[in-house]
């Protein structure tokens, strides 16, 4: 249930709606006008205001300007009979969170208020996670979009735990971050955090690294030596391109994980280790144990957390921020009493790249541009790359009509699917009825051609 206001200048029309919002559970207050709108959101609030566009005095558009000072919480909804898009988008410009054009069903009114208030309640929930992670170090793992902040919320599940986690992304996204971090955020922080490059240790070097040996145990073997997981006692420990670890060492961690005990190369005796085991790899491990070159068991027993990191390309609201913080990084190699910094222009450059080298790339690109800047240090579009520039005269001029091409596909595939039903076509693309047939006016899709012909 919510409290909800009704803003119509004609009687009969807040008596329907009243009565259909209340009948769906709701508390329903209804008003004339826009200036008892603000009049009854001032004594109560509402959670959201169905008010319609054309009114005496104020508009619907100017209520939900002044909403937007007097009660920004406050969803708003914007009904009208006049069927125009650039209103309708004008509301949303202003803050509406969606539009009903009149007439409307009850199912329609009822999808849209239902959207309206659950974007609120997850609006709600995002802010007190949010609250929740500010006792959580990130150190490093930076990003205001979306995906990072899934991500921060990750972190703090799996860090509290002794959970075995895989971390899995492209090179260079940052996973030996992510895994400092879980480190950071656990009660093994004041203990070591160790990193072991699978890839980097030949299979005869890598089972003494993680395990240590014994004196005497092979050829220039003078003394004992103790292993990585000894080394990290308490703490944590980071297997890197985990896909590369030869089948013998993997059947040996294998029972590491299950028994929490180790034996050195050459020893007897079992050693017991308290090491919480993070891996991480850039390879696609089920592929592999499909393949049968990576142990399902040992698949199964390192995925207890799996922790997806999407490329910088996939996150391209991320870049600026990543950008300051590596330059903020990178100042020491800047020439004296040099700031570096991205012009506007440097960084929408920036966003249209692709980075198949992720942040690793990203901050070579911002080392070199910043040798390359002038004296104010501002780094502008000539000081980047060729290949960025090439990417830009590529991707410019067609981009938009091969948007609108695929997007009218889609509509029409939908509804072939649904048989003509706009509702159908509409519930299988997530958009609304009012926006499907926007769009068919727009690309002049006629839906009755898509509907069984009628036996004779």
């Amino acid at each position: 249930m919510a409290r909800i206001l009704v803003v119509d200048d004609k009687a009969s029309m807040r008596k329907m709606l009243s009565a259909a919002l209340a009948a769906q559970g709701h508390e329903v207050r209804a008003v004339g006008g826009g200036g008892e709108a603000l009049v009854a959101l001032k004594r109560q609030g509402a959670a959201l205001v169905l008010t319609d566009l054309r009114m005496p005095g104020l508009d619907g558009l100017g209520l939900t300007r002044e909403l937007r000072t007097l009660a920004p919480e406050t969803a708003v909804v914007v009904m009208t009979a006049f069927g125009t898009v650039e209103t309708a988008v004008e509301a949303m410009r202003l803050g509406a969170a969606n539009f009903l054009a009149k007439p409307f069903s009850l199912d329609a009114l009822k999808v849209v208020v239902d959207k309206a208030l659950a974007m609120n309640e997850l609006r709600d929930e995002n802010r007190g996670l949010r609250a929740q992670l500010q006792d959580y170090q990130f150190e490093g793992v930076l990003g205001t979009g979306r995906s990072v902040h899934r991500l921060h919320q990750l972190i703090a599940k799996a860090a509290p735990t002794d959970s075995a986690v895989l971390i899995t992304g492209e090179s260079g996204t940052g996973k030996e971050l992510v895994a400092r971090a879980i480190h950071a955020n656990s009660r093994r922080s004041a203990k070591p955090f160790l990193k072991v490059h699978c890839a980097a240790l030949a299979p005869g070097v890598i089972e003494s690294e993680l395990f240590g040996h014994e004196r005497g145990s092979f050829t220039g073997a003078h003394q004992r030596r103790l292993g990585r997981f000894e080394v990290a006692a308490g703490g944590t420990l980071l297997l890197d391109e985990i896909g590369d670890l030869p089948p013998e060492i993997q059947v040996k961690l294998l029972r590491v994980l299950q028994e929490k005990e180790i034996e050195r190369v050459g020893g007897t005796v079992p050693i017991t280790v308290d090491v919480r085991l993070i891996a991480a790899t850039n390879r696609d491990l089920g592929a592999l144990v499909r393949e049968g070159r990576f142990r399902e068991d040992l698949f199964f027993r390192l995925n207890v957390v799996p922790v997806l990191i999407p490329p910088l390309r996939e996150r391209k609201e991320d870049i600026e921020p990543l950008s300051a913080h590596l330059l903020e990084r990178l100042k020491g190699n800047a020439r004296p009493g040099c700031s570096p910094s991205l012009s506007a222009a440097a960084v929408k450059r920036l966003k249209g790249y692709a980075f198949p080298g992720n942040i690793r790339e990203l901050e070579n690109i911002l080392q070199r541009a910043m040798v390359l800047s002038g004296e104010d240090g501002v780094i502008l579009p000539e000081h980047l790359p060729l290949e960025l520039h090439a990417v830009r005269r590529r991707s410019g001029g067609d981009f938009n009509a091969q948007v609108e091409s695929l997007e009218r596909r889609l509509i029409l595939d939908a509804l072939k699917a649904g048989k003509g039903s706009q509702s159908e076509a509409a519930k299988a693309l997530g958009m609304s009825r009012t926006l499907l047939i926007y769009k068919l006016k727009k690309f002049g899709i006629q839906p009755g051609s898509f509907r069984p012909k009628r036996r004779a």
